[in-house]
């Protein structure tokens, strides 16, 4: 009860202190807009405005018990000085702390001045009417000085999605640094000796020389295998130069199980979201030949055009996957069981497609069949590319 009263006569002077400085300030930034400083004023007031919600939404938890969560920081997307101003200007939980320091200067004048006379003719019923009249407060500060639900959870879904984007792109560098290491690299130094001592017996030993020119013969073969292997690994040129559909009917010839494919599309997407699609189905047919034990496995690709999810449940929600989507399906009669966090590589397929608002659904039950899911969005290629129906 105490908390409550020293947080509702505390309103008054720290209120009519916010509803001065931000009217002063904000007035001059508006009215001076016109000129050069008075765009920079106005940015300058709404970072004030911001602190103002700090300091109040830190009295809220200390008196009233109310946490409220702390909006996200500015970050302009680019340095300089006019995307910072630009980035002040339109934030609404600035301008939504403005509000709440113009609106509340009745409010505080009239708990200030009930809790005074209660305080000295009404104190039976203080503790009542003190909290009635914090539960207004409660509901102002979160009202305003909360941060934007859809909003923040972007945020956080955006900078949850740059950090799987980078950890993926440095474990590709690690993996493709190991890969040159350990192999095309060893062979090639290999070669490099075989043919130093090939050299040196030339005039010497020429039978000698020549099966040492033969060897290194095999060992240039193995390395171009490794490197095409490599390359496939990082972008196949079958897709590049003939697009999904023959590129997954290579990927179903090497995998261990006999797979079907149908990729039904009328043009090819972005070269960024049909590799993010043929690795996906690469790493699903992996999981296919290593853990299903299945006969028979299929995979589908199509385009559903303006259905959002096109019927799958959503587990983030919030209407963030919206407009046309590119359809995977990998489908496969094993024995099942397959979970995301069971160590199959299925939890990190699940967070690249999240990294670029994409969907990963599993249905494995235990007996299988095993039925995956993964939808992506659709974007169109840019540059010169042959429309297509792969089949």
């Amino acid at each position: 009860m105490w908390r409550e009263i020293a947080f509702l006569l505390a309103n008054f002077p720290l209120g009519l202190a916010a509803f001065v400085v931000v009217l002063v300030w904000l007035t001059l930034g508006i009215g001076l807009s016109v000129t050069v400083i008075g765009l920079p004023l106005l940015a300058t007031g709404l970072l004030a405005c911001r602190q103002y919600g700090r300091l109040e939404r830190a009295r809220a938890a200390a008196l009233l018990g109310l946490r409220v969560a702390e909006p996200s920081r500015l970050r302009p997307r680019e340095p300089g000085f006019f995307p910072w101003l630009w980035t002040c200007l339109k934030d609404p939980v600035a301008w939504r702390h403005a509000l709440f320091a113009f609106v509340r200067l009745p409010w505080v004048l009239l708990t200030f001045t009930v809790v005074l006379v209660l305080l000295v003719v009404g104190w039976p019923v203080l503790p009542w009417v003190a909290r009635r009249l914090s539960d207004v407060d409660r509901a102002m500060v979160r009202g305003l000085l909360s941060p934007s639900d859809e909003l923040e959870r972007r945020i956080a879904e955006l900078e949850s999605d740059r950090v799987t984007v980078t950890d993926t792109a440095a474990a590709d560098l690690r993996r493709i640094e190991r890969d040159l290491h350990d192999g095309a690299q060893a062979r090639l130094v290999a070669l490099a000796m075989g043919l130093g001592l090939a050299k040196e017996k030339l005039l010497e030993d020429p039978r000698a020389a020549a099966k040492m020119v033969d060897e290194a013969h095999g060992e240039v073969k193995l390395a171009l295998q490794e490197l095409r292997d490599l390359a496939r690994g990082i972008h196949p040129a079958i897709l590049t130069d003939r697009g999904l559909g023959p590129a997954l009917a290579s990927l179903a010839g090497r995998c261990t199980v006999p797979v079907t494919t149908s990729v039904d599309l009328a043009e090819r997407p972005a070269p960024a979201i049909e590799g993010i699609a043929y690795f996906t189905v690469s790493e699903l047919l992996q999981n296919v030949s290593k853990h299903s034990a299945a006969r028979r496995a299929s995979v589908e690709v199509w385009r559903a055009e303006g259905g959002g999810t096109a019927g799958l449940s959503d587990p983030g929600g919030g209407g963030r996957r919206a407009g046309d989507r590119l359809l995977i399906l990998v489908t496969d009669d094993g024995r099942g069981g397959a979970r995301l966090d069971g160590g199959s590589g299925m939890a990190g397929l699940a967070g690249r497609l999240a990294s670029v608002d994409g969907l990963f659904v599993l249905d494995s039950p235990v007996g299988g069949p095993t039925r995956v899911t993964a939808e992506l969005p659709w974007r169109a290629r840019t540059g010169p590319g042959p429309a297509l129906a792969d089949r």
